[in-house]
């Protein structure tokens, strides 16, 4: 008997995609409706990456740094195993080409939009929140020994902290070592990956296909090996590499949940906002069907769920529920 199908990007869909009676719901079609929904979300988004910059503009804090703590400061001064510039192609770029590739096969701009803002929320907020405590707690990476004093020579005020004489970039940096932003940035992204993945393939749908998990399990030990290398490039102790892991994998975890069910679930392989448009296609069909023998119910339009903040407004209008698809507070 073959191996059950479950290919990376096409079968996660084949016990559900035959509920999809909404047509073709793509970028081209519904995009901008459902960027304008979401408008304050990206609005935010802005001023995250702003205040992300800032974050990385200003001092840390220079912890008092004396002669007696240099024991577990002064390891080599190594280069990044893992390059910076490559933090936010893995963490970033690979999961949206993926959500793309899933996008062109099931022509869901639900799930593309939710996805990308998902994601996106999820490193950024793990970004500010990194760099925010890095400032605040000031802590000197192992290495900080050379940083401080290139050349070998310690020299302390009459306080015993440091006077250093190194690069003061570098020296800044040094003061940056808790928590680590590399590994909150990967477990932030492919932690989000991880469980889309999760979700699309039905990996925990009970049937006992535990290949799946090989799937599911590859992004984050992708995230683990950049934690570990950080601790063996001295730029990092390992509780620095431990809380950044962390942060990553409890941010991306709240991110995802705001978008899409569990993946236990037994929708988790879609976004919340496409079951709300689903059954509000049905609703529709089943009106024009039995008009003439269902009382109204909850007034003409029927009854209504206020979004709140930021504007999220089910409209249960069934005439204007085609063209509008406006999500309920949940996508």
């Amino acid at each position: 008997m073959p191996f059950p199908r479950f290919q990376i990007f096409g079968v996660f869909f084949q016990h559900r995609m035959r509920e999809a009676q909404l047509g073709a719901h793509t970028v081209r079609s519904h995009g901008m409706t459902l960027a304008r929904t979401h408008m304050h979300d990206w609005i935010i988004l802005v001023l995250l990456v702003i205040l992300e910059c800032v974050l990385l503009i200003i001092h840390p804090f220079y912890r008092f740094v004396g002669k007696d703590m240099m024991t577990d400061l002064s390891y080599p001064l190594k280069s990044n195993t893992v390059p910076i510039w490559t933090v936010p192609v893995y963490a970033m770029l690979l999961p949206l080409v993926i959500f793309i590739v899933i996008y062109f096969r099931r022509r869901d701009v639900y799930d593309l939009h939710h996805a990308v803002l998902g994601l996106l929320y999820s490193v950024l907020v793990t970004a500010v929140l990194t760099d925010a405590i890095k400032n605040a707690v000031g802590r000197p990476r192992p290495d900080f020994f050379w940083r401080c004093f290139p050349d070998g020579k310690a020299l302390y005020d009459r306080l015993g902290d440091v006077i250093c004489h190194g690069d003061k970039y570098v020296i800044r940096e040094g003061h940056k070592s808790f928590p680590s932003g590399h590994t909150s940035w990967s477990f932030a992204g492919l932690g989000f990956l991880s469980l889309y993945l999760s979700g699309k393939i039905q990996a925990f749908d009970g049937k006992g296909h535990v290949a799946k998990l090989c799937i599911v399990i590859l992004p984050l030990l992708f995230a683990a090996l950049v934690g570990i290398s950080r601790v063996d490039d001295y730029w990092h102790h390992w509780q620095d590499v431990f809380a950044g892991g962390l942060l990553g994998l409890v941010i991306s975890t709240f991110c995802y949940l705001q978008f899409f069910p569990p993946p236990y679930h037994t929708e988790g392989w879609g976004p919340y906002a496409y079951f709300q448009v689903l059954e509000a296609a049905r609703a529709v069909a089943a009106e024009n069907g039995e008009a003439a023998q269902r009382p109204p119910q909850g007034g003409e339009n029927g009854e209504e769920e206020d979004g709140g903040f930021m504007g999220l407004h089910l409209v249960d209008n069934p005439s204007m529920r085609r063209e509008e698809d406006v999500e309920t507070g949940r996508g």
